[in-house]
């Protein structure tokens, strides 16, 4: 009986070229699901997200009581019909969003975001921006405060700081503004400058005289 030493082997020795192959083909493997991780996937045709324009229509707006009858598409904002359709460029666009105040104007004698507000929401109401808080020549008490104790720097963020604090004096509760009050109540605009001690001032002495 032949010695189980003295059995043929079952595999061959590997060359040198067999062993670098098969390093290269376990690495390619191994890196396999790295590379298709990192390939970006293909961009959907832009046509099938478009989201398709709706016709213009006429909406009607009354701005520092002057009658407008403009023709917009549903979407565009309060902001930017005052801005590139009317010309008045008091309200600014800041953060566009909501959340910085600068572009505050007067609904219906209430402070609001233009840039959060459709143009076709403020139709057949009272739209007031701070073009139309003067009186003339003749400067509104807030307007004329701002002045006294400027309060700005850049003034960027002003007219929606002087449209809101005008409204702020018209809400319920104003007759017991203290400094943490007003500063509450105008938490929703943000001036980057700092100007805010001069703003708290602005509106107490306007408050005080109400």
């Amino acid at each position: 009986m032949p010695d189980a030493s003295d059995s043929v082997p079952t595999t061959l020795p590997m060359t040198r070229r067999g062993f670098l192959q098969s390093a290269l083909a376990a690495a390619a493997v191994a890196e396999a699901p790295h590379v298709l991780a990192t390939q970006p996937m293909p961009l959907a045709s832009a046509e099938v997200f478009a989201i398709p324009e709706a016709p213009p229509q006429p909406v009607r707006l009354s701005i520092n009581g002057k009658d407008y009858t403009l023709q917009l598409e549903p979407r565009v904002t309060l902001l930017d019909a005052l801005r590139e359709t009317i010309g008045l460029t008091g309200a600014k666009k800041g953060c566009d969003r909501g959340q910085c105040g600068a572009c505050t104007v007067l609904l219906d004698g209430r402070r609001v975001n233009a840039c959060l507000t459709l143009a076709i929401m403020a139709e057949d109401r009272q739209v007031i921006t701070i073009e139309g808080l003067a009186k003339g020549e003749q400067l509104s008490s807030m307007q004329a405060a701002f002045l006294e104790y400027e309060a700005f720097q850049c003034g960027y963020c002003t007219p929606g700081q002087i449209c809101s604090a005008t409204a702020l004096l018209r809400e319920p509760g104003q007759e017991s503004l203290n400094d943490d009050a007003i500063r509450e109540r105008m938490s929703g605009n943000l001036c980057r400058c700092g100007a805010y001690p001069n703003i708290v001032l602005a509106i107490r002495s306007v408050a005080k005289r109400v």
